[in-house]
């Protein structure tokens, strides 16, 4: 049984998350440097089996496309040209970033650990792989 992975990119920095084998829990895996997201995905996947990787749709409140739309869509067609075999799916990321700080709070981290954007980023990633495994039940 394959995983899901899920991304949530950025122009910096990018968040991975990955469920379990079952599809039943969502997990912080790691946050990268977006240079280094390919290979570090190639590597990933040549010892993992992942059967979809999601990425985060960046839009605005109002739905549109938000201004980090483009770079999103390139690499999910990036994605879809690296990984050929993987499944590809788009889930909406609005407030993933807020959520992820409402998390942080809530699970009583300090406030200098909740600067890490590293941390939040794999948070938001958590959360957009959760929410979308619970729109496929």
């Amino acid at each position: 049984m394959g995983r899901i992975l899920a991304i949530d990119y950025g122009a910096r920095r990018t968040g991975i998350a990955v469920s379990d084998p079952l599809k039943l829990i969502a997990g912080g895996l790691d946050t990268v440097s977006t240079a280094t997201l390919i290979p570090y995905l190639k590597d990933y996947l040549a010892h993992n089996e992942v059967e979809t990787i999601v990425v985060g749709k960046p839009l605005q409140l109002n739905g549109q496309p938000s201004q980090s739309y483009p770079a999103a869509e390139a690499l999910m067609h990036r994605l879809g040209r690296e990984f050929p075999g993987v499944a590809m799916a788009w889930c909406d990321e609005r407030f993933t970033s807020v959520l992820a700080h409402r998390t942080m709070i809530e699970s009583g981290i300090g406030r200098q650990k909740r600067r890490d954007k590293a941390l939040v980023d794999r948070i938001s990633a958590t959360i957009i792989l959760q929410s979308y495994m619970e729109s496929k039940q």
